[in-house]
């Protein structure tokens, strides 16, 4: 009599040496929403991953790379692929948001996972930094990408910060917004600066602040300048709900 073979999913979902190094996960157990661009506003579930490729001075978390601060022992374990698509399983809720940290320094083990999470019926988004071409493997449908190349103001070097052969990677790929945070009018010269010579589009513009009072202080002050340039501005739902709250 002939053993069945285990499908290709089900391989993947017994396969415990798919491992990610995850900093949290939360949407679960305490509901949340995707608090930023495109999506802003829909019901979320987080998936945010450790360690990143820069060090931004202004990044608010910092937790999942700056061991200076903070310890990997502490702010980090390691999951299996199975574990991540059998906790977002568990909920009722569609989008998938997986984050950083910059999640695609781990993009060999992501691809089996996004490819569970839409098998079982998740749409999925990246928010990364730009700075690492996707995988043709995660090209696929049900996948987006926010990407968020850092200004100079943001405090890192844009020689580390800005990859033009990434950039050109996604905007070619029809799946991605480009998210910029910004803090002043001068952010927004430097913008569309990116934008021209690399073919960023369409450009989302968030307002640099980590508190309410901040966030809508820097939404009024850029609300002119980004209506005139025609491009999308989100907010900071979540800082304006939960300020510095984690798993929120």
């Amino acid at each position: 009599m002939t053993t069945p073979q285990p499908s290709a999913a089900e391989a993947v979902v017994g396969d415990t040496s798919l491992r990610l190094i995850v900093a949290e996960c939360f949407g679960v157990e305490v509901p949340t929403f995707q608090g930023e661009g495109p999506s802003s506003g829909h019901p979320a579930l987080f998936i945010r991953l450790s360690r990143c490729n820069l060090t931004c001075t202004k990044c608010d978390t910092a937790y999942t790379w700056d061991w200076s601060r903070f310890d990997p022992r502490k702010e980090s374990t390691k999951r299996t692929v199975a574990d991540l698509v059998v906790w977002a399983a568990a909920s009722p809720v569609e989008l998938v948001v997986l984050t950083g940290g910059e999640p695609l320094l781990q993009q060999a083990h992501l691809v089996p996972l996004v490819r569970e999470l839409l098998a079982a019926g998740k749409r999925v988004e990246f928010e990364t930094n730009g700075t690492i071409a996707p995988s043709p493997e995660l090209m696929v449908d049900g996948v987006r990408f926010n990407v968020s190349p850092k200004l100079a103001s943001f405090g890192v070097k844009e020689g580390k910060s800005i990859v033009p052969s990434a950039l050109k990677a996604f905007a070619e790929s029809g799946q991605a917004a480009f998210k910029f945070v910004a803090s002043s009018v001068a952010d927004l010269d430097r913008i569309a600066e990116l934008a021209g010579t690399h073919g960023l589009a369409p450009v989302w513009v968030m307002p640099e602040g980590t508190t309410a009072q901040a966030v809508t202080e820097t939404t009024r002050a850029l609300a002119d300048a980004v209506a005139a340039r025609h491009w999308h501005f989100s907010s900071r739902l979540h800082v304006l709900a939960f300020e510095e709250t984690r798993g929120r």
